[in-house]
């Protein structure tokens, strides 16, 4: 066979005759059919780079030599560049501090804290191991000293708190009542324990401890109480902004009139910033964080104290995905610790719908901080460790950043993810509510065959649970809407708990009467702050499916593992909530009353509130009538208006005075 025209033929194939399209003619062919000079070398079309003209090819070079350039001064350009930021931050900061150091008194603290954390990461990345050296011996000295020297710390801790209950107590007797149910409750849950000689006296009394100076700072100084009022506040303003995303799809009739469409907007907001502070790392750096602080102080493993820091910011089933690789390896007790962290704590996002009602915000922060700690604590009390972890001595694991590809797709994600959540809200709240109306038409169905009238089950809440209750530091009166209130968050959900809280809690502020008959409207401003407390927490008996489910879910062979311990750790959780609910309780501070005749001079009575219910009784108690004659005593007395005030008091209270 041989070749004819630009044909191959298998003869010439054997004889290894070129492709004509390689050779000069075939290429002088190939210039003719491009029109011109194509200008491509073999090496060019052979790597794939031959399909740009050359002036494309010129053009692109300088681009080209800029990438290789950035490529290989990588470190350089990126340290140019934040110093750069730095400055401009740092004039920023001078500006704005300059200008008005009030006003940038939180911008002040915010860089503070960032400076702080930065500095002690070079600190500890350059002299961290030349420290540790020198303090070495130090160490060894100390550990020698340790056994007299710990039992000698843990006395003057127990003398000096001693101390400070019976100066504390002195003024308020009432918050005795409160200590006397944080024991209660600790001894309850010990009863409980399912290894009662395996205990970690260590891992409670730390986490007892931590909830304590927790709740000592946020409740009682006067930094901590402005901070975290601060902080609810802002989250307050933030959450705000969820109005101009709702009002635009629903319209403003809508957000302002209907409950789904007013509350449940915020949960898709709060769950696109999650996502993208999750993106970023700022929630990942912050639990980790928070779970150093925790593993070092109780000595818990690594994976159990992550998962329950994480609870702090995300739900029962969002914080063990955080530790999703060592589920297969954890030990049971560790496994019930990750489920009593998930039934102890509330997710940011619900937090936000809780903050819409009216809730206070400072306090449902300070109750997830202060949990995460004691959920620790008594886990490790009601089931020890008795198994030998596999990550015993673990100074931290990995935690695994979003899947996204950059902030945008983050922030749709979660919104995206958040759908669910707020489907599943809405379908319980709808279920949950129809069936508590079905059942309390059968309990008063029931009750009237016996002639018992409005018995609901609302009122067998108030009474089984009442001394419990009264034991978290409610006033006896107060009682029986706590414990209804309690009720309703074990057996339904929060949700709904939190939603008659913030109808009790409106009540209170309109300065309606207390009492409508034999009806109570509201509860004081002490037992409003105990039942915050007490509510703050996923422990009730739907959420039991919702943690097998999503558990089961990542391990499906530890199925029956996670099944033989939720019911314990489903009473542990309850048990958290109630100790905050307590330690609310006992380090509560009654709100002052300013003066009243101040007050009444500056009002026009058109509208009640409850700092003119307050003031009114006040004034209903100074009256004294003798002989048809009507008086003031005590600073009343001295007021010239004093009469005009009842009148106007009378207008809105009903009062044998009047």
């Amino acid at each position: 066979l041989e070749m004819e025209g630009n044909q191959i033929t298998l003869d010439s194939f054997e004889k290894g005759t070129d492709n004509p399209a390689f050779s000069s003619e075939g290429e002088k062919r190939h210039y003719e059919d491009c029109g011109g000079p194509c200008s491509e070398s073999r090496e060019e079309r052979r790597e794939g780079k031959g399909r740009f003209p050359s002036y494309c090819r010129k053009a692109l070079q300088p681009a080209s030599k800029a990438k290789h350039f950035c490529k290989a001064h990588a470190k350089v350009l990126r340290r140019v560049i934040l110093g750069l930021l730095g400055v401009a931050y740092l004039c920023y900061f001078i500006a704005a501090c300059y200008l008005n150091f009030q006003r940038a008194l939180a911008l002040v603290v915010m860089t503070a804290v960032v400076a702080f954390f930065i500095c002690w990461d070079i600190f500890k990345k350059h002299c961290g191991a030349k420290v540790l050296l020198l303090l070495h011996p130090i160490g060894k000295c100390f550990q020698k000293s340790w056994q007299w020297l710990k039992w000698l710390l843990w006395v003057a801790l127990l003398a000096g708190l001693i101390v400070w209950l019976a100066l504390d107590t002195g003024r308020n007797p009432e918050q005795l009542i409160s200590l006397g149910g944080f024991c209660f409750l600790v001894l309850f849950l010990f009863a409980c324990s399912k290894h009662h000689g395996a205990v970690s006296w260590r891992a409670v009394f730390w986490g007892l401890g931590l909830e304590f100076l927790l709740g000592l700072f946020i409740l009682r100084t006067t930094p901590g109480t402005q901070a975290f009022q601060w902080l609810g506040d802002q989250i307050q303003y933030f959450l705000g902004y969820t109005t101009a995303g709702s009002s635009f799809v629903f319209g403003n009739t809508l957000i302002e009139e209907v409950f789904a469409f007013q509350t449940l907007p915020i949960i898709v907001f709060f769950s696109c910033v999650m996502s993208i502070l999750y993106y970023l790392g700022v929630m990942q750096w912050l639990i980790l964080k928070i779970s150093w602080l925790l593993q070092v102080s109780m000595g818990t493993t690594a994976t159990e104290t992550l998962s329950v820091a994480g609870n702090i910011f995300v739900g029962q089933t969002e914080a063990p995905l955080l530790i999703r690789p060592y589920l297969t390896d954890m030990t049971l007790s560790e496994i019930h610790a990750v489920m009593t962290g998930g039934f102890s704590t509330i997710a940011g996002s619900v937090m936000g719908a809780y903050i819409s009602f009216g809730i206070d915000a400072a306090s449902l922060i300070a109750a997830s901080v202060m949990a995460a700690p004691c959920a620790l604590a008594m886990a490790k009390l009601v089931y020890p460790e008795v198994e030998e972890s596999k990550f015993k001595g673990k100074a931290s694991i990995c935690i695994s950043s979003g899947e996204e590809q950059n902030i945008l797709e983050a922030a749709s994600n979660g919104a995206a993810a958040s759908v669910g959540l707020v489907a599943n809200i809405a379908a319980n709240l709808i279920a949950f509510l129809a069936v508590l109306e079905f059942i309390n038409a059968a309990l008063r169905w029931f009750g009237e065959m016996v002639d018992i009238e409005g018995l609901t089950f609302q009122v067998i809440c108030s009474y089984v649970l009442m001394p419990v209750a009264f034991l978290m530091g409610a006033d006896w009166a107060d009682s029986p809407l706590v414990a209804e209130l309690l009720g309703i968050k074990i057996f339904l959900n929060e949700f709904v708990a939190y939603q008659q809280l913030a109808t009790y809690k409106k009540n209170r502020l309109m300065g309606l009467e207390e009492w409508d008959g034999n009806r109570k409207q509201w509860i004081s401003e002490r037992a409003e702050s105990i039942t915050t407390f007490a509510l703050c927490g996923f422990a009730n008996l739907s959420s039991i499916g919702i943690v097998l489910g999503g558990l089961a879910s990542m391990v499906p062979q530890r199925k029956g593992d996670f099944a033989s311990v939720v019911l314990r750790a489903l009473l542990t959780g309850i048990c958290v909530t109630m100790l905050n609910a307590c330690l609310a309780g006992l380090l509560h501070v009654p709100t002052e009353v300013g003066d009243c005749a101040m007050f009444f001079s500056t009002t026009n009575f058109s509208s009640t509130s409850y700092t003119m219910y307050t003031c009114c009784k006040q004034l209903f108690a100074s009256s004294v009538l003798q002989n048809g004659t009507l008086s003031f005593t005590g600073s009343w007395a001295e007021q010239a208006e004093s009469m005009l005030w009842l009148t106007e008091c009378c207008g809105h209270y009903n009062h044998t005075s009047c």
